[in-house]
């Protein structure tokens, strides 16, 4: 087989990860999805960023105003050799989502979607629906459930939460040993997230045959995941939780179910080479899953019909009262599931292209089977570019104990009764003293001994139980993942490859979930029914290839030195790219954290100074919390371009989290209907994008003199609210908390460096100004002045050593959030109600003049430039940036530092 048709044999055997993790979304387990074959021949390394999106979905009586569920996710990692034989890789991933998502399926007529309304004027305004869990519906004698009309409607409805920003984060590695025809890779990891972490291992080898036509591939791992599940306190004392009891932590403010799973997974894998244009592989696994299974935050809802309510209400005289419940879910403790799989590929030489068929059929002891078919068209387009269209089809049953809801013929509590049938009451004020009475026949009371009871002298009440949880399944569940349904996609992904080893990648996947669309009919109806798309983007670099081309030209990679040592890690625009052509890759990771003393200027100020003076406005309200902690964490991607030896272009994406605790101010009494004390606040996803142009002005030998002029676009969200609790809007998370600034910005700098014998040395003037008064959601943020100046001294000829001193100064937030929407009479109305400043307890961090000010930092750092080998021309920095003095606008949290590291690579 010709390289040209290997090489889109192979691009055609790459699985899109977003694609392959959504196929098995309800399935998938860290650890045990990691690659079954040994480490690729290349060293590469990849980053890339996907947005998952779903529409909203039909809640039929009420309207859907609520965000839908999104995901943004990068992903970062790299593969290298560490000798001819050794090779090491690593990846990174950081999911971060939001929105709105069932938490339950309940009878239509129960309306557990229950609209919110408030009044504004004359109007009464729709806002949104909040979950209804607990209520009573009628039933006729054989269970069925009736609308208004006492007509028989069993329809289904999902009823939705939506949760707050959380973030997910996994690392894992990857040591491989390759020998002439075997490699063995012995890999592991960690992925952690609020309320569940997981650890796990894998061992994977491969043996080739038959003049390495033929590869046998054999993986075996194990996951280790422990849950820690904060429950809903606005939603937990309407859950009914006895199954878990034992499993349930009380804590302050909140109460946590814990349980630990452990999953094995074994795999084995065949491809072969059919001829020059063919190859076929198939593959088989089998996983062992055992300990806590549930989702946690999944009930089922269940309806207690109790024969004797029938015409108990006189207004459905002919009808049982059923008292709608929610149960969390109970799966078997254990799962046994089976995959096989198989992919054809074949070049069609005519076209130079690559078709691509894969099926593979996943089963397990929970009852379900499902089925995907998917193709790929690999089609070169010439100078580099490729598309691939693909379409892919997803079928699977419903698990054995899926049912979208539970009617039971029995009361959800009754008073208890004796072994002869008398009912049995309680003293009232002590009802676990031991003490019973007995109600007789003739309506008396007697105690335990038979002696009868005078009622007026002691204050009893009924006993009541629970009812009996062996008349309900052994085991349920109304999680739609675990329904039976089908999925239809289609998607596009365009890449282009560059001469010098780096490619572009960008990719679109659109789907359809129904019920309908199940093989062989039975699904489950519309009503769940949604659709959703992944829209993904990729930077790849070839080290292998680069590293080829750096050491062909070891004059242009002297050049990238001659500007002296480069600049602390922390400093952004530094240095230009001397030549025509040249381009520039790069990756920078800044975290700050903010902890300690509240600060009022310069100095450290009370609680009681908080609470009277920070949060004034004109609700009158005081300060009830404050920030016990916040920490940031900020990825950003630079991307640069030489189109002549006087200009550089820029592009620099930013992905970002965040997270705060918060604590109560002395004094206060904790208040649940007001605090948001419930493990901390979290946001992520996409920053702000920078677009920059650096303008050589002076170059000359030991003196180099250039500005930047730069755009940031505000892509990072601004609006970001948190979720609905006890019936009220909690109106939009923190200033500081939000993803981007919401306006367009202008970034000017200029930028001095010199540098003589083994000294460097260098000082930035730089700004942010907004070029809005406001953004959408109705506040500026203030703009920004820094300087700094470095010097650094070089330990070895590629090992550096630096210290900077750095002044910023901010000013503090212009404007304010807006008021929150709402529907009235199907149209938008605004100024409902002030969001958060209204109904929950305040900061100093909700207001806008408690934000900005005057800080001075001392840096230090060093940074070194690979001068050969694998990593020649790779330039690594680290530094800290260490407080010296915060002078605050209004009360903030003191600083304790930043780091930021650096990798970049020229070309």
């Amino acid at each position: 087989m010709g390289a040209r048709q290997w090489e889109v044999v192979v691009a055609a055997t790459k699985v899109t990860s977003a694609l392959q993790a959504l196929t098995v979304a309800a399935l998938a387990l860290p650890g045990l999805l990691q690659s079954t074959t040994c480490l690729a021949d290349d060293d590469e390394v990849d980053f890339q960023y996907s947005h998952y999106q779903e529409g909203k979905r039909s809640l039929v009586k009420v309207p859907n105003n609520r965000n839908p569920i999104e995901v943004d996710s990068i992903f970062g990692s790299s593969k290298v050799s560490l000798t001819d034989r050794i090779k090491f890789a690593f990846a990174y991933t950081q999911d971060t989502w939001s929105g709105a998502t069932p938490i339950t399926t309940a009878p239509l007529v129960g309306n557990g979607n229950h609209p919110i309304q408030v009044t504004s004027g004359k109007n009464l305004l729709t806002v949104g629906a909040s979950p209804l869990i607990n209520r009573q519906i009628f039933l006729d004698p054989q269970l069925h459930p009736l609308n208004y009309k006492q007509q028989i409607d069993a329809s289904p409805v999902h009823i939705l939460a939506t949760a707050s920003p959380e973030t997910r984060k996994q690392g894992d590695f990857k040591l491989g040993y390759e020998w002439d025809e075997a490699a063995v890779d012995i890999g592991g990891g960690i992925s952690v997230e609020k309320d569940y972490e997981s650890r796990f291992g894998n061992i994977n080898t491969r043996w080739d045959f038959n003049q390495k036509l033929t590869s046998l591939n054999v993986g075996l791992s194990y996951t280790n995941s422990d849950t820690s599940a904060i429950l809903d306190h606005d939603a937990e004392p309407y859950i009914t939780k006895t199954a878990f009891q034992n499993q349930i932590e009380i804590l302050p403010y909140t109460q946590v179910l814990s349980g630990n799973k452990q999953d094995w997974s074994s795999s084995l894998g065949l491809t072969q080479v059919l001829n020059k244009n063919a190859l076929i592989e198939t593959n088989i696994g089998y996983t062992r899953s055992t300990g806590y299974l549930e989702n946690p935050y999944k009930v089922m809802t269940v309806v207690f019909a109790d024969s004797a309510t029938l015409g108990s209400d006189p207004s459905a005289p002919n009808a049982l009262v059923g008292d709608v419940r929610a149960l969390l879910e109970q799966r078997p403790n254990e799962r046994n599931q089976l995959t096989m799989g198989a992919r054809y590929i074949q070049y069609i030489n005519p076209l130079d292209a690559a078709l691509h068929l894969d099926y593979r059929f996943f089963h397990d002891d929970w009852g379900i089977n499902a089925h995907t078919f998917e193709a790929d068209w690999v089609q070169p387009l010439g100078q580099g570019w490729t598309v691939t269209p693909r379409i892919r089809y997803y079928s699977q049953d419903a698990a054995n104990f899926y049912a979208p809801y539970l009617i039971s013929n029995q009361a959800f509590t009754k008073t208890a009764t004796d072994s002869i049938g008398r009912e049995i009451w309680v003293d009232a004020n002590n009802p676990n003293n031991g003490q019973q009475f007995f109600r007789t026949n003739n309506g008396g009371f007697v105690d335990d001994k038979g002696n009868s009871v005078d009622i007026t002298a002691v204050d009893i009440t009924p006993k009541r139980v629970g009812f009996d949880a062996s008349k309900l399944p052994a085991n349920f569940s109304s999680d739609q993942r675990l329904s039976g349904y089908g999925a239809l996609s289609g998607g596009v992904t365009v890449s282009k490859q560059f001469a010098k080893g780096l490619s572009l990648e960008a990719g679109f996947e659109y789907y359809t979930h129904q019920g309908a669309l199940k093989l062989g009919g039975g699904g489950e109806g519309a009503y769940s029914d949604f659709n959703y798309y992944v829209a993904n983007a990729a930077l790849k670099v070839n080290l292998s290839t680069l590293g080829r081309a750096i050491a062909d030209h070891s004059s242009h990679t002297q050049h990238h030195h001659e500007h002296g040592t480069p600049a602390p890690a922390g400093v952004m625009f530094s240095h230009m790219l001397g030549n025509e052509g040249d381009m520039m890759v790069g990756y920078r990771y800044m975290y700050s954290r903010q902890a300690g003393d509240m600060l009022h200027g310069t100095d450290p100020v009370s609680d009681k100074n908080i609470k009277n003076n920070a949060c004034l406005d004109s609700y009158l309200r005081r300060c009830r919390v404050a920030p016990d902690y916040m920490d940031m964490h900020m990825h950003m991607l630079n991307i640069m371009y030489a189109p002549t030896d006087w200009l550089n272009l820029m592009l620099m994406p930013q992905f970002m989290d965040m997270g705060m605790n918060q604590r109560l101010l002395s004094g206060v009494t904790y208040d649940a209907t007001q605090d948001h004390l419930h493990g901390g606040h979290q946001t992520g996803g996409v920053g702000d994008t920078g677009m920059y142009a650096l303008f050589k002005l002076f170059d000359k030998t030991g003196h180099h003199l250039h500005t930047s002029l730069g755009l940031s676009a505000p892509t990072g969200d601004v609006d970001i609210k948190l979720r609905r609790m006890h019936g009220k809007d909690a109106g939009f998370i923190h200033y500081g908390m939000q993803l981007g600034s919401g306006t367009w910005d202008f970034n000017p700098s200029l930028t001095y460096t010199g540098n003589l014998a083994r000294w460097s040395w260098g000082a930035q003037l730089s700004g942010t100004i907004r070029l809005e008064d406001k953004n959408a959601s109705g506040y500026a943020l203030g703009d920004i002045f820094q300087s700094t100046a470095w010097g650094s001294y070089n330990l070895t000829h590629w090992l550096s050593a630096s210290v900077r001193g750095v002044y910023t100064a901010q000013g503090q937030i212009n404007g304010a959030f807006n008021l929150t929407p709402g529907v009235a009479n199907g149209k938008q109305v605004n100024n409902v109600n002030p969001g958060s400043k209204s109904n929950f307890s305040a900061g100093p961090m909700d207001y806008g003049n408690s934000y900005g000010g005057r800080y001075w930092d001392v840096g230090f750092g060093v940074s070194a430039t690979i001068p050969e080998g694998t990593f020649q021309g790779h330039r690594f920095g680290v530094e800290w940036l260490q407080p010296v003095e915060d002078d605050v606008n209004g009360y903030q949290l003191e600083r304790v530092g930043a780091l930021s590291a650096s990798w970049n690579l020229m070309f």
